[in-house]
């Protein structure tokens, strides 16, 4: 699910998605886009978990969210497909979430 939000705080990226409960785990290979997971259970695989590809727009002051839930981890070293949803209620809900704590 893509989303918007205005970067009103001007905090760093990395600070400002901690206080959404996100880890930062990298770039993208382009490096254009900022990788976030959290978890939605403490168990060892890390599985759920809510993924978010973020980029920053310096000029519009925008972060720009792309947020799905990864339900297992690939089953392939080195495949990037996974059981991913893209929408849905708890995709929904997790959005609002995130829309709610930044908008503060």
């Amino acid at each position: 699910m893509k989303f918007v939000i205005k970067n009103a705080l001007k905090e760093n990226i990395v600070t400002l998605m901690r206080r959404v409960g996100y880890y930062f785990i990298g770039e993208n290979k382009t490096g254009r886009e900022l990788i976030f997971v959290r978890p939605l259970r403490t168990g060892r695989s890390g599985y759920p978990r809510f993924h978010i590809y973020l980029k920053v727009n310096q000029k519009t002051e925008e972060i720009l969210f792309n947020l799905h839930l990864d339900q297992k981890k690939p089953i392939y070293r080195g495949v990037t497909a996974h059981s991913g949803e893209y929408d849905g209620k708890i995709v929904k809900e997790e959005t609002e979430r995130i829309k709610q704590i930044l908008s503060k």
